[in-house]
C-alpha cells in the first residue's frame, strides 16, 4: 500500500518538495552550549502535554553540525551570531526535500505543542552530503505540513508509486 498524507495535501514517499516559511521577528531568550534558544513566534504551549515545551527552540550555533544540516528553520543572523535579548527573523529559505516517510498519529501526536499532528514527514535535504536518505543513519528529520508555522510546500517531482520507498 502507497503511503500518503491523510489529512491536506497529499504527499507521497519518494516525493520532492520545495519548503519554505516567511521570514518573522523573534526574540532570542538566551545562548548556552552550542545553541540559541529562540521564542518561538508561532506555536503555542500545549497546557495538556505530558511535556513542558518553554515555548523555545533550540537554534544550532555550529554551523559544521549535523543537526545545523538537517534542519530547514533558520535564523537572520545565524545563530552564532546571537547574543541573549537579540532580535532575529526565523524562517524557512526555499529548500528541496524529499519526503522518506509518512507518520500518522493516531492520537496526535504529543509534542508539548499545539497543534498537536496527526501526521508527520520524515525528510531529507535533496543535496544531502552523501547522498543518502536513511533517518537511521542520521540523515532524516521530522517536519509536521500541518503546523501553527506558516510553512509552504511545493510539488516539484512527484514519486512514482511504484518505485517509492517505504519504511518498514
Amino acid at each position: 500500500m502507497e503511503k500518503t498524507v491523510t489529512d491536506g495535501p497529499e504527499h507521497r514517499v519518494g516525493d520532492v518538495l520545495r519548503v519554505s516559511c516567511p521570514w518573522t521577528p523573534a526574540q532570542v531568550a538566551r545562548v548556552a552550549g552550542r545553541h540559541a534558544f529562540v521564542v518561538w513566534p508561532w506555536a503555542e504551549i500545549d497546557p495538556d502535554s505530558r511535556y513542558r515545551w518553554d515555548g523555545q527552540v533550540a537554534m544550532p550555533t555550529d554551523p559544521d553540525s549535523l543537526e545545523w544540516w538537517q534542519g530547514v528553520f533558520h535564523t537572520e543572523p545565524k545563530p552564532w551570531e546571537l547574543s541573549a535579548g537579540d532580535t532575529c527573523l526565523v524562517g524557512v529559505p526555499e529548500t528541496l526535500i524529499r519526503v522518506l516517510d509518512i507518520e500518522n498519529h493516531d492520537p496526535p501526536a504529543d509534542r508539548g505543542r499545539l497543534p498537536r499532528p496527526r501526521t508527520t514527514l520524515v525528510v531529507a535535504h535533496v543535496d544531502q552530503p552523501d547522498g543518502t536518505w536513511d533517518e537511521e543513519e542520521g540523515q532524516g528529520f521530522v517536519i509536521d505540513p500541518h503546523s501553527s508555522e506558516p510553512l509552504t510546500f511545493e510539488l516539484v517531482s512527484r514519486a512514482d508509486p511504484k518505485v517509492s520507498r517505504r519504511r518498514g
